[in-house]
């Protein structure tokens, strides 16, 4: 495609640190880089710990290990998300409980996560879609009455907030994403952010296989061992150090990708006034990062139409998530709480357009000018 719908960010650091890791001999997991990483995001999220994982979906499975669900638990979740989020807990042998999604942001809608909840609800998921922030204080309310922990699935959050709190760093515990469609990426990559330090221990102890080494490195214990289960959750620091090159430019990446949702908003609100399309809401207590810009046509048709017309002008504007509700896993592990009507009707109109950071302005112009030469016959 002359115009992609994502192309991976790289800086003048990029191989200059990559290639530092290989002069220090530390291309494992735990290096310099990976710490450098951890501290930064401690400190700009404002989180009691930063775990540096190779991918999101590690981040998650952690969570599933740190909360201790088990074979017969069941997890309260959007169907419209990623596999991965309910992957994580279906590992577990627990079941994922599709929640129906608000109208407006595409996130779960917390009025309906209390009637979800059954003596076998283990924790709540809600998922920040598109950067943009969940209802937290009614959900974080609902999980403290019903004594539940929350994992926060905030793979699209990273440098948003909801009412000033970083995406991620509300619940005990949250999990972010660095693959290669994300704001910030290191190709594959993640983090498990820890709220509550309860958990600090033990994910340290599943991260590492569960040994007990990272106790071992900061001279806790003499030698280190097999004390728990765990897995291999580190990313190489060659990761390590692609990733900290961009998160040193996260600011100019953020800022970059609102200019570019900006210029896409001004020129698509007016079809919106119009009934044509659904332009992104966001809410007043949120900000948000530009992780994407979607609308959401009439009908399926046209949906499919509206990709093909950019197709045929080389852009790429794909649509997103098949529900998981609707999924052949989705139904062999998973159960509905209610209807999912919002969910259904979301996924069979929302389409994506090109967002990322190399993106210029005469290519979103030319975005717009195709897009636009579509609605208005509409």
């Amino acid at each position: 495609m002359n115009i992609p719908f994502n192309k991976p960010c790289h800086n003048s650091n990029t191989l200059k640190y990559i290639c530092d890791a290989f002069e220090r001999n530390q291309t494992a997991g735990d290096g310099a880089y990976t710490k450098l990483c951890n501290k930064w995001i401690e400190e700009q999220f404002s989180v009691a710990q930063s775990l540096l994982t190779h991918s999101c979906t590690a981040a998650l499975e952690m969570g599933a290990l740190l909360f201790s669900v088990k074979a017969g638990d069941e997890v309260i979740m959007p169907s419209f998300t990623f596999v991965s989020t309910a992957n994580a807990f279906v590992l577990r042998g627990a079941t994922p409980v599709f929640v129906d999604i608000r109208p407006d942001t595409y996130n779960i809608d917390e009025t309906r996560i209390e009637e979800a909840i059954t003596p076998r609800t283990k924790a709540i998921v809600p998922v920040h879609y598109a950067g943009v922030g969940c209802e937290m204080d009614t959900i974080c309310d609902i999980a403290k009455r019903h004594n539940l922990p929350i994992l926060e699935d905030a793979a699209q959050g990273f440098g948003a907030t909801y009412k000033g709190k970083a995406l991620g760093s509300i619940g005990e515990l949250g999990a972010l994403s660095f693959h290669e469609t994300k704001n910030i990426m290191s190709g594959e990559g993640g983090a498990l952010l820890i709220n509550d330090t309860s958990y600090s221990e033990h994910a340290e102890i599943i991260r590492e296989k569960g040994t007990n080494r990272s106790k071992f490195f900061r001279g806790q214990v003499d030698k280190y061992t097999w004390v728990d289960t765990g897995s291999s959750y580190l990313p190489s620091d060659i990761i390590a150090a692609c990733l900290y090159s961009l998160l040193e430019d996260a600011s100019a990446i953020t800022a970059r990708r609102l200019d570019i949702w900006n210029r896409y908003d001004a020129a698509f609100r007016p079809f919106e006034e119009k009934g044509i399309i659904k332009c992104p809401t966001i809410p007043e207590h949120c900000t948000h990062n530009a992780h994407m810009y979607e609308i959401l046509l009439p009908n399926l048709e046209v949906r499919t139409n509206f990709i093909s017309h950019l197709k045929q002008h080389d852009i790429a504007a794909p649509f997103h998530y098949v529900p998981l509700h609707s999924a052949p896993a989705g139904v062999k592990y998973g159960r509905t709480s209610g209807t999912l009507s919002v969910t259904d009707s979301v996924s069979e109109t929302l389409v994506r357009l090109p967002m990322y950071y190399d993106l210029t302005n005469d290519s979103t112009d030319q975005v717009i000018e195709i897009a636009s030469e579509f609605l208005h016959k509409l």
